[in-house]
């Protein structure tokens, strides 16, 4: 991101919903509080804390426009800040999610943490915790929490998970005696809106938007008859305006565009919006593809990005797609092609799942299995190693990896994209860690990463898009 000069002020409503670990009913909160706050004709822009393609799809689908996400880890507070307002613009309220426990981070210094966040952007904190089985303790948590780190605002809690009348009463009275904090909600106990984790945290939205759209009604009903929304936003609007640094350089508008494909479907669906609009600000025209059906577009693109997703639920499938040749095609006449995860699985030469392989494009001749326990999980940094069309060889690259599958081996490898000094990627080579598989002008890796972070990345691709093109004609 360019440098800043000045600064100016932005008035945005705006809330950070946080607890004291994960799975203590943000989600629940963030996604019911989003779907009221548009009921009651409001433009929400929803943000989930950190690297996320789950949460950020059910943000988006409760608050009726696509979530973006934000994390300090791949961007300075300057450039977090400027994100965040160029995001917003347009909305009336801004819905900040995060992610595991308010302190939690990548050390012991909890940093890059949620609080870090909502300290960056001056936003008010508004906890959702676990109440099981807890009464008075749950006051003495919460006294902790805003005592922990200086520089946070809460605005007030919302007490989850509440068994009776009897623990209610306990509860309010424990922490109105103890801990200056309001309590802006208080949700029952309910079977029924437990939402199932799988993988990175939520189960899978991509092909289930029916079964989203219930949970979250019901979500949105609980806390519409449980919460204080006109307290919320009361406290989210009473925030200071956010300084945004100014940019001293704004992109040159790019030349004519390029058609750079995208495959979008039930078994791949995890792209930031960050990355697809830098690739569009960079020249690009995105054209959505499906590895599931005979989507008519793909002799019309000079450019892939494969995303992440969920290959392993939809091996059969993709096992016997006439994509499959496409693929190894665009591989051999040096079309460039850029796959994360799920989409490194899909050039591979197959996936085994449950003891059953399945033949998948063999572009690189790795076999990969699936195992019911993650193989890689969390921030990764690298340097690339090898020269190939989307990054330069010796970038320091930041990432981040979330994969349940793993590298079985095959032909030797001659080219090791990125060499790791943090993360699982594809395994060890000589002790040391490595992905990124590079064949002619393609590069698979299990690394995800942040478009914002990676300026080069956009515009290298769409430059390698346009060179094939022409070199075609």
């Amino acid at each position: 991101m360019p440098p800043s000069v000045a600064s100016t002020p932005v008035s945005l409503p705006r809330i950070c919903v946080s607890s004291a670990h994960g799975s203590g009913g943000k989600t629940l909160l963030s996604l019911g509080l989003g779907r009221k706050l548009r009921e009651r004709g409001l433009a929400v822009k929803a943000f989930k804390k950190g690297p996320d393609y789950i949460d950020a799809a059910w943000l988006s689908q409760a608050c009726g426009s696509p979530a973006s996400n934000l994390d300090l880890y791949f961007a300075s507070p300057p450039d977090i800040v400027r994100l965040f307002i160029e995001s917003a613009k347009g909305f009336d309220f801004a819905l900040i999610e995060g992610n595991r426990g308010l302190y939690d981070g990548a050390d012991v210094n909890g940093s890059y943490s949620t609080a870090e966040l909502a300290r960056t952007l001056t936003a008010p904190i508004l906890l959702c915790v676990d109440c099981a089985k807890t009464a008075r303790t749950m006051a003495a948590v919460l006294k902790g929490l805003i005592g922990f780190e200086d520089g946070l605002t809460f605005c007030g809690v919302v007490l989850n998970r509440v068994a009776s009348a009897r623990h209610e009463a306990a509860l309010i009275q424990s922490i109105e005696a103890s801990c200056p904090l309001k309590i802006l909600g208080i949700l029952p106990r309910s079977d029924a809106l437990f939402l199932p984790e799988r993988h990175m945290g939520l189960t899978r939205r991509g092909d289930r938007r029916e079964e989203a759209e219930a949970f979250i009604e019901r979500a949105a009903r609980l806390i519409g008859e449980n919460c204080d929304l006109d307290g919320v936003i009361a406290d989210a609007s009473a925030t200071p305006p956010v300084v945004v640094p100014e940019e001293i350089e704004r992109p040159d508008q790019p030349r004519e565009r390029v058609a750079i494909g995208y495959v979008r479907d039930a078994a791949f669906w995890f792209y930031y919006q960050e990355n697809l609009a830098a690739l569009e600000r960079s020249g690009a025209e995105l054209i959505p593809l499906s590895l599931l059906d005979d989507s008519p577009d793909w002799d019309n693109i000079s450019g892939l990005y494969m995303g992440g997703g969920f290959p392993e639920d939809f091996a059969e499938e993709i096992a016997v797609s006439p994509r499959l040749a496409t693929l190894r095609r665009f591989a051999a006449e040096g079309m460039p092609v850029y796959a994360e995860c799920g989409g490194l699985i899909a050039l591979c030469e197959s996936l085994e799942k449950d003891g059953k392989s399945y033949d998948m494009a063999g572009v690189f001749p790795e076999r990969i299995v699936w195992r019911p326990r993650p193989q890689g999980l969390g921030y990764i940094q690298g340097q690339v190693a090898a020269e190939n069309p989307f990054f330069p060889k010796g970038l320091i690259l930041r990432g981040h990896e979330f994969h349940y599958s793993a590298r079985q081996g095959g032909a030797e490898l001659t080219a090791a994209g990125l060499t790791l000094a943090r993360g699982m990627g594809l395994g060890a080579i000589d002790g040391k860690n490595f992905d990124g598989l590079i064949k002619n002008n393609v590069w698979a890796a299990f690394a995800h990463i942040f478009a914002p972070a990676v300026p080069c990345w956009a515009r290298n691709f769409v430059a390698a898009a346009r060179e094939y093109r022409d070199r075609r004609q």
